[in-house]
């Protein structure tokens, strides 16, 4: 069974923020340099659509701070970086993101899998 791009998007939905946090952490940036980054780490299938709306709700539950500053030639751009909050929220999301993994990887470590030749 060859994995399908729908499932792994789907899965990355509810851990998307706390990704954006955690690139935060490597200082402010703003949408695309945060797809960038993600990139950078693994996650190439995040493109800025679906991480500017997921900014907004950040912004709004006060999990992030911004600023805007001067962009080469463009308009200017809007920077996010983690509140404390975010920080604390981050780490808690860390932990409840392993705990989940860990009970998910204890399920299917029993499971076998065979490549089909």
């Amino acid at each position: 069974m060859t994995p399908k791009p729908q499932r792994r998007t789907e899965l990355l939905r509810g851990v998307l923020d706390l990704c954006l946090l955690a690139v935060m952490q490597d200082g402010p940036a703003y949408g695309y340099e945060m797809t960038k980054r993600l990139r950078d780490r693994g996650l190439g299938i995040v493109g800025e659509g679906s991480i500017y709306p997921l900014l907004g709700r950040l912004e709004r539950d006060g999990l992030v701070e911004t600023y805007r500053a001067a962009s080469n030639g463009g308009p200017p751009r809007k920077y996010y970086s983690p509140s404390g909050a975010g920080r604390l929220a981050l780490e808690h999301g860390i932990a409840e993101w392993r705990a989940a993994r860990d009970a998910v990887d204890a399920v299917l470590a029993p499971t076998q899998t065979e490549e089909v030749s």
